[in-house]
């Protein structure tokens, strides 16, 4: 049986690197999958078009925002890949059942099992997870690489408390499916998949490859009233607050009086105005049966 090759980008800096790392990537050169590790520090999207051709696949070591750098050319290829979660919050290999044990998570990879899921888009940019304007967006920028390998999800809490008292609502225009609606809010966030932030969850039900983007708007008042909101955010039932607008939709487009910044899977991609899609089966991830 011939070997397959793989294309491993894996970020041994991230806060789950080390021998763990190295005996995962053993398992897989154990099941004849060949692997070529490249440099994390260059643009992950050109490194894969450049040996595209030379594979058969992409494995991604790191978290979601290792995920997020390399989706354009996951799109564009069509490789499928193959996640080993070393990241803080590993929020997509959550929403696609990958455990965060590395051994655990190659062996799905070997397995061969394959799931085609869908991406989110912004303004071109693509994301699996995510993309929001207010609050979130703030905290992906507070946020630094260095107090999340050292805090881990913890770093999210520590951020998020200092900026809950500076928040304050703002005003946008949400055009989908052919109304406009004009709300004052400090959150508005897209999905695409299910969990997010650590393991906050968009919507209850929401799936990778439901063919919908999953909204919705944060429309308090006081920033205490956040604190109340945060276990119907964890568990994805905040549509059920009179202060939530809740909808699905295949695209929208979301307007504020100044620009604000569009965070997508943890980073900074943009400004507003932003324009959302859905790209359904966009790409194909290894991944366990779905029960």
């Amino acid at each position: 049986m011939p070997k397959s090759r793989a294309l491993i980008f894996a970020n041994r800096r991230a806060r789950r690197g080390g021998e763990s790392l190295r005996a995962a990537i053993e398992l897989l050169d154990d099941a004849r999958i060949e692997t070529i590790e490249r440099d994390v520090s260059r643009s992950l999207s050109d490194a894969i078009r450049a040996e595209a051709k030379d594979v058969d696949m992409v494995i991604l070591g790191g978290g979601d925002g290792t995920l997020n750098s390399a989706a354009a050319a996951l799109y564009e290829t069509k490789l499928p890949f193959g996640v080993l979660p070393l990241g803080t919050a590993n929020d997509f290999a959550r929403t696609i059942g990958v455990p965060r044990d590395l051994a655990r998570a190659a062996q799905i990879i070997i397995d061969g099992h394959r799931r085609p899921v869908d991406l989110g888009e912004v303004n071109g940019h693509y994301f699996f997870n995510v993309a929001s304007i207010g609050f979130s967006a703030a905290l992906a920028r507070e946020l630094t690489a260095e107090a999340k390998k050292r805090w881990g999800t913890l770093g999210y809490a520590f951020a998020a408390l200092n900026l809950l008292r500076q928040s304050s609502p703002f005003t946008v225009e949400i055009d989908h499916d052919g109304t406009v609606e004009r709300v004052k809010t400090v959150q508005i966030s897209v999905g695409n998949g299910r969990f997010y932030g650590g393991g906050m969850t968009v919507e209850k039900d929401a799936a990778p490859d439901d063919g919908r983007l999953d909204v919705y708007s944060l429309e308090i008042d006081h920033w205490w009233e956040m604190l109340a909101l945060a276990p119907s955010l964890r568990r994805g039932t905040q549509g059920h607050w009179r202060k939530v607008r809740v909808f699905s939709a295949t695209d929208l487009v979301v307007r504020t009086r100044r620009p604000h910044d569009i965070n997508a899977d943890g980073e900074i991609v943009g400004k507003t105005p932003a324009t959302f899609r859905i790209k359904s089966k966009a790409v194909t991830v290894f991944a366990p049966p779905r029960a």
